[in-house]
């Protein structure tokens, strides 16, 4: 799997869902994921995506790499070393960036006066604190919304012909802040072309509902090491920015 294949995989779910990237590119997504073709249409379809390039352009700045290197997306999705040395002034550059490809300046302003101590780069930290949907404006920031929009990673415990039975923490309100709840049973539609290799005991990705991608258990361990530092981030300044407040 390359960069492209594994933005595919995150970023079809929403484009599916007309909140984000050009109208047209799920095709193309849907190609690269999988047969492995079409890929530099792909990669031009994951570049008009509004929210996302900004970051993969950021974390691969500041390594010298491009932006649809694998490293450099894998970090954002699911978190790797390539997030560690981001500090404040990167992410003001990152809000930015952002205000570019649709969030409003305010936003980004304020956003900049409350930013935590280490700022993450990780999408969680994207969904926490900058808030999703803030950049294109078609998801309301809402706790349902963060849930389903942050990468999570669930366990596989039955595999049906389009279906799986996964069990996973979910997102929680903790007072003015994030946290992870107890985890609970569900089930979520798959495509056995995407993930044909699932089965029980696997750790799944899941983005809007989406089994994105079979993470490896390294993947899996990155996943909830970089959720949770970008949760401890966001919940420095989410009480300073009333994300919750009624």
């Amino acid at each position: 799997m390359d960069g492209v294949q594994l933005g595919a995989r995150f970023s079809i779910a929403t484009n599916r869902l007309n909140f984000c990237g050009p109208a047209d590119a799920a095709p193309a997504l849907y190609r690269a994921i999988t047969t492995g073709k079409d890929l530099a249409a792909a990669g031009r379809a994951l570049g008009g995506f509004e929210a996302l390039m900004p970051y993969l352009e950021s974390i691969a700045r500041k390594h010298g790499k491009s932006p649809l290197d694998f490293d450099v997306v894998e970090a954002y999705w699911i978190g790797n070393r390539l997030l560690d040395p981001f500090d404040r002034a990167d992410f003001r550059a990152l809000l930015m960036a952002l205000t570019r490809r649709g969030l409003p300046r305010s936003a980004a302003d304020r956003l900049a006066e409350h930013l935590p101590e280490r700022p993450v780069p990780h999408h969680m930290f994207h969904v926490g604190f900058v808030g999703v949907g803030t950049v294109t404006g078609h998801v309301p920031t809402t706790l349902e919304n963060m849930e389903s929009c942050r990468p999570a990673w669930a366990r596989v415990l039955e595999v049906l012909p389009d279906t799986l039975r996964v069990e996973r923490s979910p997102l929680v309100r903790d007072g003015d802040r994030l946290a992870l709840g107890d985890a609970a049973r569900s089930s979520v539609p798959y495509d056995p072309r995407v993930l044909p290799d699932v089965a029980p005991g696997s750790v799944v990705a899941v983005h809007w509902g989406w089994p994105a991608a079979v993470l490896a258990p390294a993947q899996a361990a990155s996943l909830r090491e970089w959720t949770l530092a970008s949760l401890s981030a966001a919940n420095e300044s989410l009480p300073a920015l009333g994300v919750f407040r009624s």
